[in-house]
């Protein structure tokens, strides 16, 4: 009876993983931040806002499953630990997990609106897509995932027909930052990407011309950054976005050494980053 209860709970933590739970938390702690400080004119009592935002979380989680399906010899050999973990779940269970989740988002969202279940028909789709094919594929990969990150916050911009440039500027920002980091990671599973016959640009270019692209990239963002700084008025949000250019010196400075332990703490200090712009996004949404 105790190793039943055991393998279960070991199920159990096996498809936590696959949904990536940690990322879906962070998720929906940016999406409210989002929503109900950068769009002040959002009525909290608004049944469809928390159901597009729950519908998004949906979703995510199945492309984190289908992702695990797709990407099950590529974690054995750059995740071996997690690999162990998720291995107690056969792979048939993440498909019907990833089914459920996407057919529940998709019940709730046609409840909601024709139109909003379009949306989620089309990022449903596009997750799947990358999952099985355009992961491969060099630059579009990346590309993808950026844009795939970013789609439920732009829904609900969607939502509410609220476009600035401020939105503009924000939203340039963390999309250099997340393919910054998204041609990290290709850095860091270089080895596992060029055995399975991915197309990443790490495997085609080299590591140093793909160091000296993060740094462009990075680069980019600091001076996006200080043109934000001194164009538009963001509140107590504006000191984030001061520090943000010594962070990305300091950042830029570690990319100066190729190696993977740096490019390991790099990865790490720009997502700390990004959840530091979400606290910045409430501190200032609270007080100002």
């Amino acid at each position: 009876m105790k190793n039943l209860f055991l393998h279960r709970a070991m199920q159990f933590v096996s498809l936590l993983l696959g949904v990536r739970i940690f990322r879906l938390v962070f998720l929906t702690f940016s999406l409210y931040v989002f929503t109900f400080f950068i769009i002040k004119t959002v009525d909290f009592t608004d049944v469809k806002i928390h159901g597009i935002i729950f519908c998004s979380l949906m979703s995510i989680a199945a492309g984190g499953l289908i992702n695990q399906f797709y990407d099950e010899e590529k974690d054995k050999i750059i995740k071996p630990f997690r690999a162990r973990l998720q291995a107690f779940l056969k792979k048939k269970y993440f498909l019907y997990f990833y089914l459920i989740l996407n057919i529940l988002s998709l019940g709730i969202s046609l409840y909601l609106s024709w139109r909003i279940f379009l949306y989620f028909i089309v990022y449903q789709f596009f997750i799947w897509f990358y999952s099985h094919k355009l992961s491969k594929i060099l630059l579009v990969n990346n590309f993808t995932y950026v844009l795939l990150s970013v789609y439920p916050f732009f829904g609900i911009l969607v939502y509410y027909q609220y476009f600035t440039v401020g939105i503009f500027l924000l939203s340039a920002f963390l999309f250099l930052f997340l393919l910054s980091m998204d041609i990290i990671k290709d850095l860091l599973s270089r080895e596992a990407d060029e055995a399975l016959g991915y197309q990443t640009f790490p495997i085609v270019y080299g590591v140093e011309k793909t160091s000296k692209l993060v740094q462009m990239l990075l680069l980019s963002a600091g001076f996006l950054a200080l043109f934000i700084l001194t164009n538009q008025d963001l509140g107590l949000h504006s000191y984030y976005f001061g520090a943000t250019i010594v962070f990305l010196a300091f950042v830029l400075l570690l990319l100066r050494n190729q190696s993977k332990k740096n490019y390991f703490a790099v990865s790490i200090l720009l997502k700390i980053w990004i959840f530091v712009g979400v606290i910045s996004m409430l501190v200032s949404g609270i007080f100002v």
